[in-house]
């Protein structure tokens, strides 16, 4: 019998993805969902839904119980409130971990991370994603293995969708410190290297997901990538690190209204970031090549967001 695979944060961005790979590898998947799964990439395969969330303890048993590997995909990118990173990222986490202690005892977990968990100090955010791997890790031991997208486009994504939209329409793109370093990795990527780390041997450092471009992109590089892949001339906005503090404030005021702001300070600390690189040693090693280079990358989420009428 195939493999099952048990996936949380199967409907997100990143997630879609990962259902795909495994289903397209020949895996069983099996996820858990509070909505209709149906996705039409997903076709056509099945895809059994356990529904529930990370906080029915029920749900989870369901979801791990004879599964052979356990990706953990969900977690917040934004809050309302600071103190819900914690809550979601590592609360989470350590639920599912502790289901797979008690129903599943041989299966593993693929808990998905952020590069941002190396920089603790920067954001609630990327405090609380180091958290999850602590507790997981402790809970789990060998069985678990991290992975670190760095920033993830591709798509479907909401977020660096708006950089694409801005530069269809001839606007300045910012740039932050010259010197800075960014890395970037298509979502597709990401989702084929966690299919690729269920057969990986184990390895207790985190495993680093970016693109060949590991020593990263400059912003400027970014921008003019993004310009060519919708057909505009490149135009740039330097942007000071005291505006973007300004602009983090202002997310902040948006949380105390009750709103679930992308932009706080939290997130213009992991913006003003001078280096987001990854070395050799902390590149995934699970055998997965990167397919798609920035500009291919950038080519194929417009094209797909042409086909799907987000952008004309």
């Amino acid at each position: 019998m195939a493999r099952l695979v048990a996936v949380t944060g199967a409907t997100g961005f990143l997630g879609r993805h990962v259902v795909r790979s495994f289903l397209d590898a020949g895996w069983r998947v099996r996820i858990l969902t509070r909505r209709d799964p149906v996705d039409p990439a997903w076709r056509p395969h099945a895809v059994e839904a356990v529904p529930g969330d990370l906080d029915a303890a029920g749900a989870l048993h369901r979801l791990v119980a004879g599964a052979d590997t356990v990706v953990h995909a969900a977690g917040l990118i934004k809050a309302r409130r600071d103190s819900a990173f914690h809550a979601v990222n590592a609360g989470g986490a350590q639920k599912l971990a502790e289901a797979m202690r008690t129903h599943a005892p041989e299966a593993r977990m693929l808990l998905v991370s952020s590069l941002a968990a190396r920089e603790p100090h920067l954001s609630p955010y990327a405090a609380s994603k180091r958290a999850g791997e602590e507790v997981a890790r402790t809970l789990l031991g060998e069985r678990l293995a991290i992975v670190r997208p760095t920033a993830i486009y591709g798509p479907g994504d909401q977020e660096t969708f708006q950089f694409i939209a801005a530069a269809a329409k001839g606007w300045p793109l910012p740039l932050l410190h010259p010197a800075a370093r960014l890395t970037m990795v298509h979502v597709a990527d990401v989702a084929a290297e966690i299919r690729a780390l269920a057969d990986a041997a184990p390895r207790a450092a985190p495993h680093a997901v970016a693109d060949a471009r590991g020593e990263g992109y400059s912003w400027r590089e970014v921008a003019a990538a993004v310009a060519a892949a919708v057909g505009t001339k490149p135009r740039f906005l330097r942007v000071p690190a005291a505006g973007l503090r300004l602009v983090g404030w202002a997310g902040s005021a948006a949380q105390l209204l009750g709103r679930t702001p992308i932009a706080t300070p939290g997130k213009m600390r992991e913006l003003l970031h001078p280096d987001w690189s990854i070395s050799g040693s902390e590149r995934s090693r699970s055998g997965h090549v990167p397919v798609h280079g920035l500009a291919g990358g950038l080519a194929d989420t417009v094209a797909w967001a042409r086909r799907e009428g987000w952008l004309r």
